[in-house]
């Protein structure tokens, strides 16, 4: 019997298909790469892009209080990209923090 009756590889198991795992495979690490294209297209578009101002390589969890929120804003006043959004306030700052965080563990 020929692949095409035995039904697509995502949908049927391995025992009916033997190529099944392989177009498992396949299509799980597309839907990744396209994932990752559009979290950094998103991240580009809104320039979130250095809106961290600590990059842990291991990771780290985005500020939770509000002290700590406005910690990493005053940090973020003091680069070069601030001198062109001076008119951000802490919401719009979250926003594209959240961004970069994403894409950044998303990276990782």
């Amino acid at each position: 019997s020929s692949i095409y009756t035995k039904g697509l590889p995502i949908l049927t198991p391995s025992t009916l298909n033997p190529h099944a795992p392989l177009g498992k495979w396949l299509l799980s690490t597309s839907a990744l790469v396209s994932a990752m294209v559009h979290i950094g297209g998103v991240t580009r578009l809104t320039k979130s892009g250095l809106s961290m101002t600590d990059w842990k390589p291991l990771g780290s969890r985005p500020p939770v209080t509000e002290e700590e929120w406005m910690a990493e804003f005053e940090r973020y006043q003091q680069y070069p990209e601030w001198q062109q959004r001076q008119s951000m306030g802490l919401e719009e700052f979250k926003y594209i923090y959240y961004w970069e965080w994403g894409h950044r563990m998303m990276g990782r």
